[in-house]
């Protein structure tokens, strides 16, 4: 089974013409309100797409919010979840008419998943962990550091990361953005996604997998460099399509496919989410991803 320790939000989405500009107030097109969270996304996409649940620690408030993501958990047969007494976090969201996002979270309950809360006897029964960056640091670093078999690491947001992770970590997977800051944070330059990708390997990354959208992604780890074409689709909203990738990714590869054909499988099934909207509300089953393959190879 896959685990994910990570975060739980519900996500306020606003549809705006445009992103607002400092000083300037606009009318939201639209608003809506879904589970989101990049943990959660996360771990609902290896349950959905998987078909056998996911074992995912998380803390979630003692709070309305809270009681309909662990009813969105058991439904999908996500266990592991734990509550605080604080508000569930939050993320507010513009969606562009183009479907960018800007995101501002409000952590939460998620600044209580301290590692003292971690039951580290089930957590290291599982063969995979996918982490990201939006519970405390130390306690990712923590997991990052026990674990013993194939770590997975999305540096969302990218900040507050130290290169303490870095030996620990299998696949680290950025977006463009993401690579760009966390490479000026460490090594206090961001010169090229080459560039960046091999200071990560010489720190002891074992693979950085950089995440370009409907351009696919791009491999980096000792033996090779490797170009995953993406796919073109008519974008209504990208929220948790980096999210829907590492999940489809590690359930790939723990189907036994190589890297190369796990990265399409996650390009495709991100492919697929970003034509529909909100976070959760947008994962493919694993039927769409499979006949979506078909048709587009």
């Amino acid at each position: 089974m896959i685990a994910v320790v990570g975060s739980s939000n519900i996500d306020i989405v606003l549809r705006v013409d445009h992103f607002t500009k400092p000083g300037e107030t606009q009318k939201a097109l639209n608003l809506s309100f879904f589970p989101g969270g990049k943990g959660a996304n996360q771990a609902v996409t290896v349950a959905k797409v998987g078909g056998d649940g996911c074992y995912f620690v998380t803390c979630l408030g003692n709070d309305e919010y809270g009681r309909i993501l662990s009813q969105n958990f058991l439904k999908n047969k996500i266990e592991g979840f734990l509550f605080a007494d604080k508000p569930t976090g939050r993320a507010f969201i513009e969606v562009s008419k183009h479907g960018e996002n800007k995101i501002i979270i409000f952590q939460g309950a998620n600044a209580s998943l301290t590692k003292d809360r971690i039951n580290w006897e089930e957590l290291l029964k599982r063969h995979i962990l996918l982490l990201q960056n939006e519970i405390p640091f130390e306690t990712t670093l923590e997991c990052a550091k026990k674990f013993n078999g194939l770590v997975i690491f999305d540096p969302a947001p990218a900040e507050g990361i130290t290169e303490e992770i870095l030996p620990y970590v299998d696949f680290l997977t950025p977006n463009e953005e993401e690579l760009k800051a966390l490479s000026i944070s460490i090594f206090g330059e961001f010169v090229s996604i080459e560039d960046s990708a091999k200071n990560f390997l010489r720190k002891g990354v074992n693979n950085v997998l950089v995440k370009l959208g409907e351009k696919g992604a791009v491999l980096f780890n000792e033996k090779e460099t490797l170009h995953v074409p993406g796919f073109k689709v008519k974008t209504v909203d990208t929220t948790a399509a980096g999210d829907v990738f590492n999940g489809a990714f590690a359930v790939a590869l723990r189907e036994g496919k190589s890297v190369e054909d796990a990265i399409l499988f996650a390009s495709a099934a991100a492919a697929i989410s970003v034509t529909r909207m909100g976070a959760q509300s947008s994962i493919p089953e694993i039927e769409e991803i499979e006949e979506f393959l078909k048709v587009r190879l």
